[in-house]
């Protein structure tokens, strides 16, 4: 894919190999996936059969490699919510030439104009993913959901599963919210709207829970290059809708159920970390500056309560505030944490108990999750020692840093070609971050980051301001603007 004689595939290949990544697979991959594709199905008897219960599915509608699925009914408790996770250690043997590239790669990376997939793309999107009609092994996680969103009678086993309906969140959102009829492939499964409906339901609690907690709750912009015949003609932008908030919710419960079961096994995992922010004080000025005060020390009830208040009172620039506190909070990491200790926990879920579980396609911690839960459930030796753990935590949290510098340069690359015709208009903008390098901005419309070359002084994160764009490079993906 080139655009104005610039390659942009080979640039993001190119990208990949820059920031450590190894793009291509290894010639000895294709000889286990040949292996694997000859193998028998799996033997229904050996895990619960639940491939008559309503599965589907919802996810973005360029996905290709499913993770989850979801059905939910109706109990005297609540609502029983069953999330069921592509079990890819089934198919993918521990100290394989597939394991030993992904436990290296740690995570697909998506570009718009290529994705460097994890594993195999005739596993990702093949044999390991829970396409629609397609007979499954999955990982469940089963638990009921009551109304005030706690979590209660929860079980983690295998089973096998068949996705009903791929539905995605541009279809489902839209119908959940009221402004659209239901999906097609909603309304041709008998019983498929109202468990979708138990879903929401399920979620909202949840949400309501977490909230109660102290979780946070952002409003994410998330800019998509429009692609056509091989050029960019521009910049989306895909909002989170309430679809997407239900699987975002389910995925929490499910991944806050997956570092319990652990504990409760004894063993030792991955977590998934947020740290208290280390720029709250620049959190509580821009909360000041907002009409809200906020305690010195850092506390994500109080924050929260900020965010929600933010919300309601102008929801036209809620996003601006989202985004710098997001910023400000600073990004995740993997840590490996004993059984019985008390780690630093997710700051931004308010909890202590987070692992990451629900994408073992496209991230290796998911897969070592998965592989330590199943020892869990057979009640054998786990299958890594802490000090794998910990070096496995270490390269994932590396390379997904490296992954997110990737993709950044490419959304730049792609923005630059999009804005190419723009220069010398304004925008709005907001200050999304402060380094030696210079400041850095993000347009509102269309979402794009770039660095602000004049009028720099005495800016900091969350700071809003109307920009000039002056320039774009597409070759070195900057895009320049001046206050």
């Amino acid at each position: 894919m080139s655009d104005n004689g610039f390659d942009l595939a080979a640039s993001a290949r190119a990208e990949m190999i820059h920031e450590g990544f190894s793009p291509d697979f290894p010639p000895e991959i294709a000889k286990e996936v040949e292996e694997i594709v000859r193998r028998p199905a799996v033997d229904a008897y050996s895990v619960r059969d639940l491939r008559a219960f309503l599965w589907s599915s919802i996810d973005n509608e360029t996905s290709r490699d499913l993770d989850q699925i979801e059905v939910a009914e109706r109990t005297a408790e609540g609502v029983r919510v069953r999330v069921g996770i592509a079990d890819v250690d089934a198919t993918v043997a521990s100290g394989s030439a597939i394991d030993a590239h992904a436990r290296s790669q740690t995570t697909s990376v998506y570009t718009h104009v290529r994705t460097f997939p994890m594993l195999p793309s005739e596993l990702s999107t093949g044999i390991t993913s829970l396409n629609e009609g397609q007979d499954r092994v999955a990982v469940v996680m089963d638990f009921v959901v009551d109304a005030r969103g706690g979590v209660t009678r929860v079980e983690v086993y295998r089973a096998l599963v068949r996705n009903r309906a791929q539905l995605t969140y541009e279809g489902v959102g839209p119908w959940l919210e009221g402004s659209a009829e239901a999906p097609k492939k909603v309304a041709a499964w008998p019983g498929l709207e109202s468990q979708l409906r138990w879903q929401d339901e399920a979620a909202a609690a949840l949400r309501m829970g977490r909230r109660e907690a102290g979780a946070l709750e952002f409003e994410r912009v998330e800019s998509r290059p429009i692609v056509s015949d091989g050029k960019v003609e521009g910049i989306g932008v895909r909002r989170k809708n309430r679809a997407s908030a239900l699987i975002e919710d389910f995925m929490v419960a499910a991944n806050q159920v997956m570092a319990r079961t652990l504990e409760a096994a004894g063993v030792a995992s991955i977590r998934r970390v947020v740290r208290s922010p280390e720029r709250w004080p620049r959190i509580v000025e821009l909360a000041r500056r907002n009409g809200c005060r906020l305690p010195e020390e850092a506390d994500s009830r109080a924050l929260s309560a900020f965010l929600v208040e933010r919300r309601a009172a102008d929801p036209l620039h809620y996003a601006d505030v989202s985004l710098a506190v997001m910023k400000l909070m600073g990004p995740g990491e993997y840590v490996m944490v004993r059984p019985g200790e008390d780690g630093d926990g997710h700051f931004g879920l308010a909890t202590h108990d987070y692992t990451h579980s629900t994408a073992p396609n496209r991230r290796f911690a998911d897969v070592v999750t998965q592989r330590l839960v199943k020892a869990a459930i057979d009640r054998a030796a786990p299958p890594y020692s802490e000090d794998e753990l910990a070096a496995i935590a270490r390269n994932c949290t590396l390379k997904e840093d490296a992954a997110r510098k990737v993709e950044r340069t490419m959304n730049k690359r792609l923005a630059a070609v999009a804005l190419a015709g723009r220069i010398g208009e304004s925008f709005d903008a907001v200050v999304t971050g402060v380094r030696p390098k210079g400041v850095f901005v993000r347009v509102v419309n269309p979402p794009v980051e770039g660095r602000l070359m004049r009028g720099e002084h005495g800016l900091d994160v969350g700071d809003t301001i109307r920009v000039r764009l002056c320039d774009v490079d597409v070759e070195q993906g900057f895009i320049d603007f001046e206050r």
